[in-house]
C-alpha cells in the first residue's frame, strides 16, 4: 500500500501522529541510553574536558546534519517550505532567546528534551521543571509574555528564503553542508575514541541524530502524498509542550498532528531505555535553593525557546541540520549562555582536584 492510499484510508492526522509516536520512541530510547545532553556537553566544552558527553552530542548533531543533507541530495527531502527557512525570522530573538535558553538549561540541569527524558526515568525535579517550561512556553506564545517576545523579535529581522539559508548565503550548497557534517562527524569519532569505547555512546548518539533526520523525512513524505497542506517539520519540544498543555487545560484542543505523537513517544522510549538499563529511580529536590534554581531555569528556557523559535533540539539540531541562519545564531547563543551561567553559578575551583570534582558534580543529572 502506497503512502497516498494509507493517508486516504486513515487520514493525515492519525498517520502523522503515529509517525511522531514511532520517531519519538526512537529518539527517547537512543537519547536515554546514550545520556544525550547539550547541557552536559557545554559544561565539558567550557571546562576544556572533551569527554563522553561532548562526544555524544557531536555524534548526534553531526549524524543529523549528514542524514538531512543526504536526504536532500537524494531528492528525498525538500525543506524550502519549512518555517525555519521559508518564513521571516528574527536574529535578535534567536540570539537573546539562545542566551536565555543556555542559561536556563544550566540552572535546571537539562534542556527541554532532557527534562522529558529524565521525567520518564522518575526524576521529579525534571518533571516539575518540564511543567513550568511548558507553562512559560505557552505564556510566551499567546499569553502574558507574548508582547515582550514580539517586541524583542522585531529588533532585527531577516526575510525568509535564501536570506535565511546559510548554505545559499555562503554558496556552499548541500554538498558543502554534507562535507561540513562529515568533518564534525570525524571530530566526534576522534573525541569518542579518546574518551573510551562505549556501545551506547556510539549507537545511541548516532541514533539520536538520525531520529532528527527521520522527523524531517517523514513529514516531507506525508506532505507530498497528502491532498491537504501538511507542514514539513522536524523534532522540537517547545511548541509541542505548549500544545500538550493546552490539550489538558483548554477546549477545543489543538488539531492532532506529528507533535501529538512526539512527546508521548519520547516519554515511552526513554522509559523503556531506563527499564532496560536499570536507570528507573525516583528523585526529588535536595533543598529550597535547588528548587528555586530549577524553577528559574525552566522559566528562562520556556521564554527563550519561544523567542528563539526552538529549543536545543528544535533550533539547535533540527534547524541546524538544514542550516537555517537563525538556528545557528540560536545555537551559538545557547553555548555562550551556558558557558557564562556555569562560570557564574558554579565557578571553577583553582586546584585541579577541586575542578575535577566540580565538573563531575555539574555533569550529574
Amino acid at each position: 500500500m502506497n503512502p497516498a492510499s494509507i493517508l486516504e484510508r486513515y487520514g493525515d492526522s492519525l498517520v502523522l501522529a503515529l509517525g511522531g509516536l514511532v520517531i519519538g520512541v526512537l529518539f527517547g530510547f537512543f537519547a536515554q541510553r546514550s545520556k544525550f545532553c547539550m547541557r552536559a556537553a557545554a559544561i565539558e566544552f567550557w571546562h576544556r574536558k572533551f569527554g563522553e558527553k561532548l562526544s555524544v552530542w557531536l555524534l548526534a548533531f553531526s549524524s543529523a546534519v549528514v542524514g538531512v543533507q543526504l536526504l536532500i541530495l537524494t531528492h528525498s527531502l525538500d525543506v524550502s517550505t519549512a518555517r525555519q527557512i521559508a518564513t521571516r525570522g528574527s536574529i535578535s530573538g534567536a540570539l537573546i532567546g539562545g542566551l536565555l535558553f543556555g542559561a536556563g538549561m544550566i540552572m535546571s540541569r537539562g534542556c527541554a528534551s532532557r527534562l522529558l527524558i529524565l521525567s520518564a526515568n522518575g526524576n521529579l525535579r525534571a518533571l516539575l521543571s518540564g511543567l513550568i517550561f511548558a507553562v512559560t512556553a505557552q505564556a510566551s506564545l499567546s499569553g502574558s509574555l507574548a508582547p515582550l517576545r514580539n517586541t524583542i523579535s522585531t529588533w532585527w529581522t531577516v526575510e525568509g528564503g535564501s536570506s535565511r539559508d546559510l548554505l545559499a548565503i555562503t554558496g556552499l550548497g548541500h554538498w558543502g553542508g554534507l562535507l561540513f557534517g562529515l568533518v564534525w562527524f570525524a571530530a566526534a569519532l576522534f573525541f569518542s575514541v579518546r574518551s573510551g569505547w562505549g556501545f551506547w555512546k556510539w549507537v545511541g548518539g548516532i541514533g539520536t541524530g538520525l531520529a532528527v533526520a527521520a522527523g524531517w523525512w517523514y513529514t516531507h513524505l506525508i506532505s507530498i502524498n497528502s491532498f491537504q497542506v501538511v507542514q514539513v517539520q522536524g523534532l522540537t519540544f517547545s511548541g509541542p509542550s505548549a500544545e500538550w498543555l493546552m490539550r489538558v487545560l483548554a477546549s477545543p484542543t489543538p488539531a492532532i498532528g506529528f507533535d501529538f505523537g512526539l512527546l508521548p513517544g519520547v516519554f515511552v522510549g526513554s522509559f523503556v531505555g531506563a527499564w532496560i538499563g536499570k536507570d528507573l529511580k525516583l528523585e526529588g529536590f535536595k533543598d529550597g535553593y535547588s528548587m528555586r534554581r530549577y524553577i528559574a531555569g525552566a522559566i528562562l528556557m520556556g521564554f527563550g525557546s519561544m523567542l528563539a523559535g526552538g529549543c536545543a533540539v528544535g533550533a539547535g539540531m533540527t534547524g541546524g541540520a538544514v542550516f537555517a541562519l537563525t538556528a545557528w545564531v540560536t545555537l551559538v547563543g545557547m553555548w555562550a549562555g551556558a558557558g557564562l551561567t556555569d562560570r557564574l553559578l558554579d565557578p571553577v575551583a583553582v586546584s585541579t582536584s577541586a575542578s575535577k570534582k566540580q565538573t563531575q558534580a555539574a555533569l550529574a543529572t
